[in-house]
């Protein structure tokens, strides 16, 4: 079955709370021509905040999944889709922040599962210790406060959460101030109060859509993707394996059709300055 007979004109329930399906729900409309949902029965903040209130037990997928699950048990809907994002250093540049978001479409009835995700450097992810006002207004234009929400922290407890007014920031740091002597500013990292990342949410969308139109050339199932990856591209100078992909490895999660697919990327060689014995 072709992708666009799987999908088209179906709908879709998008389980969030914080507006996602405005950049979600418009991508697979637009590819599919899917109906896409809200539910307001369900939580998912119980399954985990940014601000620590509920910790997240679960990995970032089966959040996601269970997102799905909850979801389809209070809407009458074909597919959903559920998201998760994690902020946090990087997992090589360990100096800079990054968003890892991820997308999960459901479909129970016919045991159909797609993941996607994306780790960007775009994020305004970061933190403020009291200290000087030139400090605050570097910190605050860094941030881009206040198109992006902030919360207000003291050493017991949130004093607010999500400003987006700047009498309501002084307002706010000026009550923990004079209850604990202290403050600490934290990002906002949910979707509606941080337009950063609702952009790295529409691009994953992006990514959905062309992974749900990718199809096992066996059985035709959406979600024909990459699984595995061969090192090994070979230096244009040494001719030495290098770190390089050389190949991706297809399957499918139905049939279970594996393809290999050399040179992904048009090509065949490898600089020597990606080359470990070139350029130690």
């Amino acid at each position: 079955m072709a992708s666009e007979q799987y999908f088209s004109g179906r709908q879709v329930v998008i389980a969030t709370k914080h507006q996602k399906e405005q950049v979600i729900g418009p991508a697979l409309q637009e590819a599919f021509g899917m109906e896409y949902v809200v539910t307001e029965k369900v939580d998912t903040d119980l399954l985990g905040t940014f601000t620590g209130e509920v910790e997240r037990v679960l990995t970032p997928v089966e959040v996601a999944r269970q997102k799905c699950i909850l979801a389809l048990a209070e809407c009458d809907a074909d597919f959903a889709i559920g998201s998760e994002g994690s902020f946090g250093p990087h997992s090589t540049l360990y100096f800079l922040p990054a968003d890892e978001e991820i997308l999960l479409l459901l479909d129970r009835k016919r045991e159909l599962e797609i993941v996607v995700k994306h780790t960007s450097l775009q994020t305004n992810y970061a933190s403020f210790e009291m200290g000087s006002e030139e400090d605050l207004i570097v910190f605050l234009l860094q941030v881009k406060f206040p198109s992006h929400g902030l919360h207000v922290k003291s050493p017991e407890a949130y004093m607010a959460k999500g400003i987006r007014l700047e009498d309501r920031l002084n307002q706010a740091i000026q009550e923990a101030v004079n209850r604990f002597g202290t403050y600490t500013l934290e990002t906002d990292m949910r979707a509606m109060n941080n337009p950063t990342r609702m952009a790295v949410i529409q691009k994953l969308a992006g990514k959905l859509v062309e992974k749900m139109k990718s199809c096992c050339p066996s059985c035709q199932r959406p979600g024909f993707s990459p699984t595995d990856i061969i090192r090994g591209l070979l230096c244009s100078c040494c001719s030495l394996p290098t770190k390089s992909i050389k190949s991706l490895i297809y399957s499918c999660e139905g049939c279970h059709y594996t393809n290999c697919i050399d040179f992904p990327d048009s090509k065949m060689m490898e600089d020597p300055m990606f080359c470990d014995f070139c350029n130690p």
